[in-house]
């Protein structure tokens, strides 16, 4: 079993930390958006190095909700209040993430792994039941491999480990296929490279997210309505800023590194569900069953990507019917 290296002894011995970071107190921080989440509150840690965000509520079996590109924390508010009712429910904004710290390194999903793991040290979480969308599922994924012993069950929504699949990826799409939706047969997701640079997506995108953002929800999602205008400028207030852009492209940056920890680690045999819209169930319906070995697939065949607000009755039916 691969084995990473356990997180330093100042994270172990962390405290919890209730300051609140230097922010606006405007409609769009950590500190009004949870006023929307009943029983929610914020919290602030040190831990493996670096300050992380999460926003807890609910009691019970403990959940990490891990979100995804181009998203925050928020992303889990249409399903977070019902999951609260039966389970210690913790949202958490990954390395590089929302209010997380950004910094320089790390973004390898073993490394964003050893957040989570030492995170649920430090809350006394002996195993928990991880639940990652996107890049969210990356590093849910990651955390399995890594720290099976902690990891009760699995959920993967639309992400799963890089692995070498991804270099087969088409640099120009099948003709016909890029049109104004994304083409659940033969996705073509040209941002996989761009994010890959270093440096220019900030430059480009500073001050103007929001282009990226409204452009992407129409081309992933069936309905971009029910992304609301609110919603929008969420992500937007999140990712405007050039040491945010950079940040995530890092996630990206990070693949031939993932790539090369996939390479080491065995099968995964704690139960694993993957929530599939139309745009990846080809994908983990075909390689989930190669990297574990107790996996279900359930298709949401009538939503696009971002799922907990297209689909969220279907997301939490899904989870409640798991988790049993």
């Amino acid at each position: 079993m691969n084995t990473p290296s356990a997180p330093s002894a100042s994270t172990q011995s962390a405290e919890l930390d209730a300051s609140v970071p230097v922010s606006s107190q405007d409609q769009y921080s950590d500190q009004e958006l949870v006023k929307k989440l009943p029983g929610f509150t914020n919290h602030y840690v040190s831990v493996n190095g670096i300050r992380l965000h999460y926003v807890e509520g609910g009691s019970g079996q403990p959940l990490i909700c891990l979100p995804g590109w181009p998203q925050t924390w928020y992303s889990f508010h249409p399903v977070a209040t019902q999951l609260a009712q039966r389970y210690r429910v913790i949202l958490l904004d990954i390395r590089g993430m929302g209010s997380t710290e950004k910094p320089a390194t790390g973004y390898d999903k073993k490394t964003m792994a050893q957040d989570v793991y030492a995170l649920t040290q430090l809350l006394n979480l002996p195993k928990v039941t991880l639940m990652g969308h996107d890049i969210g599922g990356m590093v849910a994924m990651s955390f399995a491999f890594n720290y099976p012993e902690a990891t009760a069950k699995l959920i993967l929504l639309d992400g799963s480990h890089p692995s070498e699949g991804m270099r087969h990826m088409a640099m120009l799409p099948a003709p016909g296929t890029f049109e104004a939706k994304m083409d659940g047969n033969n996705p073509y997701m040209w941002w996989m490279a761009f994010n890959q640079i270093k440096e220019l997506p900030e430059q480009l995108l500073a001050g103007r997210f929001r282009y990226l953002l409204d452009w992407l929800f129409k081309y992933v999602m069936i309905d971009e309505r029910h992304m609301t205008e609110f919603d929008r400028e969420v992500y937007a207030a999140a990712y405007n800023q050039p040491e945010s852009i950079r940040a995530a492209t890092a996630w990206y940056q990070a693949f031939n590194q993932d790539m090369a920890d996939a390479s080491t680690y065995p099968r995964l045999t704690m139960p694993v569900l993957g929530i599939a819209s139309y745009v990846a169930y080809n994908h983990m319906n075909m390689g989930l069953p190669y990297v574990a070995e107790n996996v279900q697939v359930v298709g949401l065949l009538d939503s696009g990507h971002y799922m907990f607000e297209e689909k969220p009755d279907l997301v939490l039916e899904a989870v409640f019917n798991f988790m049993q």
